[in-house]
């Protein structure tokens, strides 16, 4: 399609934006098949301006046998039937810009499905061929326990599904192993070869000359391979898949394509090290990243601070904004892990039958949204949490994320943050769709958390968020102050004057003065103090 001719806005509007997370196969059924679709989302487009975000963010929507919930994909350039078409995608970009919504997109560089066309050709190709070096192809190697004629696998690296014990190579019937560090349908790229970098930056220029506004990486530190693939030792550096300085040279060639077409990246990188994960915020790279820190941080007062702290001095030094996360397709929701006794979030430690106080959750959840939404930088609502859903109970049988099968049954997956959405609580499956019964099932009482019954109560989830969201430009774009509060409470303010109290102590406290009572999660006591769990945004 030649040079970007479209007018491109030359804002920083991704330094404070509100972004919508769109999981597709579960936000609305349009034609009525069971499955979310392009013209699901179409049609609640003036819901989304309703509630007030700044862009969508869609994860991926092509073409994809789906045996990761679309994160296998077999082609970049197509949308998968399931969703829609190309067409209608570059109509449902199109129309959510007129409402004043951008459009971010997923890619997931690492590996593709294994009916990609290069993986196909490279299995008609054979050994040594030229089609399996766009992959990680390699013989099985000798041990002390034997492997003579390659059966053992050319290393010992561990799945990045947590809890799979399941390798990370598969074997050929011809001898050859290929590398997946997730599972056997999705195999690795090689970054180091060049037709590989260069299909990458045809397709980020692909979306961007369909009006896209910024893409999301996924797993965006594992790209890079030590070539050597050698054994993984835990905490020697430098790991041989994770977080290898090759990678920034890489995105440095992406941020070249984007800047053409005022595009942004957001990347997701979980790295422990706040110096390693700033490289990738360097001003000639991605322009954010997702915060896990805060995501997964517990509900308590000195942790959440102290988090809050370390992401922000970690982007201070590259000028970049901070993103918040509550809650993604991955994790817990909110709602139901706030209600249990550990409050953070980690992977393994994810267990069927976990008690939770859903009462409890959700007061805590009303009080953390007005808590990120004041927070200096971006923020990112995963669908459904503006409903205050709840993590649902997916029947075994039902089940259908790979975590829960590599894990040998221990793990429960994500399913259960991907019911699909009640919309109207008077129509079947919740106002979904309307003829087949969703791809996942709806547990029961889902009809209960609808949005047209939450639209119509001022105290409802619904109403918070779309209140929060309104009310959020008073804190602006400056820096953030804290404000002497006592144990368990959490009071800042802003650069504008706007300034948010949390409780997380066991008892009310009293307000810091103020001209004005913006906005609370939950009522006020009847002495004007501010309960546990509960919120506030007040004007100095």
């Amino acid at each position: 399609m030649g040079e970007p001719t479209h007018a491109r806005e030359q804002t920083d509007w991704w330094r404070t934006a509100v972004i919508y997370q769109v999981y597709v196969r579960s936000f609305a059924d349009g034609d009525g098949d069971g499955t979310g679709d392009l013209a699901g989302v179409r049609a609640k487009l003036p819901y989304l301006a309703e509630l007030g975000v700044d862009a969508l963010w869609f994860n991926p929507w092509y073409l994809s046998p789906m045996k990761d919930g679309g994160y296998d994909v077999a082609d970049y350039r197509a949308v998968d039937p399931a969703f829609g078409t190309l067409a209608e995608a570059e109509k449902l970009i199109a129309e959510a810009r007129e409402l004043g919504i951008r459009t971010i997109v997923d890619v997931v560089p690492n590996h593709v499905s294994d009916q990609h066309p290069w993986f196909r050709a490279a299995l008609a190709a054979g050994p040594g061929s030229p089609e399996r070096e766009l992959f990680h192809f390699r013989p099985g190697r000798r041990g002390e326990l034997g492997g003579e004629h390659g059966e053992l696998p050319p290393n010992d690296w561990p799945s990045q599904f947590v809890g799979s014990t399941e390798p990370v190579w598969t074997r050929l019937a011809d001898g050859d192993w290929y590398l997946h560090l997730f599972t056997p349908e999705q195999p690795d790229l090689n970054w180091a070869h060049p037709v590989v970098r260069q299909e990458h930056e045809d397709i980020l220029r692909f979306w961007f000359e369909r009006g896209v506004a910024g893409v999301r990486i996924d797993s965006a530190a594992l790209l890079a391979k030590d070539p050597a693939l050698p054994d993984f030792v835990p905490g020697r550096d430098p790991n041989p898949f994770v977080d290898r300085d090759e990678l920034h040279d890489i995105y440095r060639s992406w941020r070249s394509v984007a800047d053409a077409y005022d595009g942004v990246f957001v990347g997701e990188v979980w790295l422990p090290d706040p110096e390693r994960f700033a490289r990738y915020l360097r001003p000639d790279e991605l322009h954010t990243a997702f915060n896990f820190s805060f995501l997964s941080c517990p509900w308590d007062a000195g942790r959440l601070r102290a988090s809050i702290d370390t992401t922000l001095a970690e982007h201070a030094p590259v000028g970049a904004p901070a993103t918040w996360v509550l809650c993604n397709h991955d994790v817990t929701r909110t709602v139901t892990r706030y209600g249990r006794a550990d409050t953070g979030f980690d992977f393994a430690a994810k267990a069927f039958g976990t008690p939770t106080d859903l009462a409890l959750g959700t007061r805590r959840a009303r009080a953390a949204a007005l808590l990120s939404l004041a927070l200096p930088g971006a923020v990112y609502v995963y669908q459904g949490e503006e409903l205050g859903l709840p993590e649902a109970d997916i029947p075994v049988d039902r089940i259908q994320d790979p975590m829960y099968s590599r894990s040998g049954g221990t793990d429960p997956g994500r399913d259960g943050c991907r019911v699909p959405l009640p919309w109207v609580a008077e129509a079947p499956y919740a106002g979904f769709g309307s003829r087949e019964e969703p791809w996942l099932p709806q547990p029961a009482g889902w009809a209960d958390y609808a949005a047209d019954v939450q639209a119509e109560d001022p105290g409802s989830m619904l109403a918070l968020y779309r209140a929060a969201i309104r009310l959020r430009a008073a804190f602006g774009d400056g820096p953030l102050t804290w404000l002497p509060a006592p144990e368990g409470v959490l009071a800042f303010t802003r650069a504008r004057g706007a300034g948010c109290v949390v409780n997380l102590a066991a008892a009310p406290v009293g307000l810091p003065a103020h001209s004005e009572l913006l906005l609370s999660s939950g009522p006020l006591d009847d002495a004007g103090r501010l309960p546990q769990d509960t919120a506030a945004w007040l004007r100095a």
